[in-house]
């Protein structure tokens, strides 16, 4: 099984960027012990502060890997093209957020991408990941 794990803008700079929020692991960190707690699952991931080049990973990955985790940061809040590329692949799209959105400032509690993926997960700080993983694995 294939899962392509794709992260939005400043995403890069977890464990330096504002850690009282997103912790102060490096996602690098994370991603080796995901992998390693589950061997039988290829789990790719790439990170892009440009909202084209994560539209056109989706295209990449979405007709041939079994589901895509999405933390699209702030483009999650204004990206109808992302939407559009959900929309347009065959693979489940899982929405992750690191803090919980809803408890954060009033523009970050709009998704425009939720409507187009089979959940979405936020709060957990990096374990959302994995839940998210679950989820996939399970659907």
């Amino acid at each position: 099984m294939r899962i392509q794990i794709i992260n939005g803008p400043n995403i890069n700079l977890l464990g330096k960027r504002e850690p009282g929020i997103y912790g102060a692991t490096p996602f690098e960190e994370y991603l080796k012990e995901l992998r390693e707690k589950n061997p039988g699952v290829e789990i790719g991931y790439f990170q892009s502060n440009v909202e084209g080049e994560l539209i056109n990973k989706i295209h990449e990955v979405g007709f041939d890997y079994e589901g895509i985790i999405l933390n699209a940061g702030a483009y999650t809040h204004t990206s109808i093209a992302l939407q559009d590329a959900i929309r347009a692949v065959t693979a489940p799209v899982v929405e992750v957020h690191i803090s919980n959105v809803h408890k954060r400032e009033e523009f970050r509690h709009k998704s425009m991408i939720s409507c187009a993926c089979i959940g979405v997960i936020c709060g957990f700080g990096l374990d959302s990941y994995r839940l998210a993983l679950e989820g996939l694995l399970k659907a």
